[in-house]
């Protein structure tokens, strides 16, 4: 069963979808894939993790340093899963490229990953901001897309002092 709890943020509107223990989705309204995840609609519950969710983005959106994010249960397949595992290691204010993030995949794996596989799940992150996808940059550092939208990347970025071609994941420098 799924709920969900429409709300407005500095970047327009967002639907919040959750299981009744973790965050299921996070959308902003109009974006690619929306709600591509939800299997029905309950409509809007008090939920904990939505109240979290909330005080969480509040603390975000306000520049503060939002503390440990609600319980998340994207819903993907195992491949996507993986990658979004990785998306939530880029730290605040850094970034990672497509391949970066395919080397660490195969690494942990031990199977060859491609970046545009990597960019397919990335797409289809169901969570976004907490599953931070914005902060996966082209090779070139360019803002490739965005399925809510390069100019909310772009913001996103600024918000959290993200520096154009500087290109982190933990552990890896470039």
């Amino acid at each position: 069963m799924a709920y969900t709890r429409r709300l407005e943020t500095p970047l327009g509107g967002v639907l919040l979808a959750g299981d009744g223990e973790a965050l299921t989705g996070l959308w902003f309204e109009g974006q690619r894939y929306f709600a591509r995840t939800l299997e029905s609609d309950e409509g809007d519950r008090a939920l904990p993790a939505f109240d979290r969710a909330e005080c969480w983005l509040a603390a975000y959106f306000g520049g503060e340093d939002p503390g440990e994010a609600p319980a998340l249960n994207p819903r993907g397949s195992d491949f996507q899963r993986a990658v979004w595992a990785l998306l939530v290691e880029i730290p605040r204010g850094q970034t990672a490229t497509y391949g970066r993030i395919a080397a660490r995949l195969a690494a942990r794996t031990g199977a060859a990953v491609s970046a545009r596989a990597v960019g397919g799940a990335v797409a289809r992150n169901p969570i976004s901001i907490f599953i931070p996808c914005h902060r996966v940059v082209g090779a070139d550092g360019s803002l490739t897309g965005y399925a809510g939208g390069v100019d909310r990347k772009r913001r996103l970025l600024r918000l959290e002092g993200a520096v154009p071609g500087e290109t982190v994941l933990p552990g890896r420098r470039g």
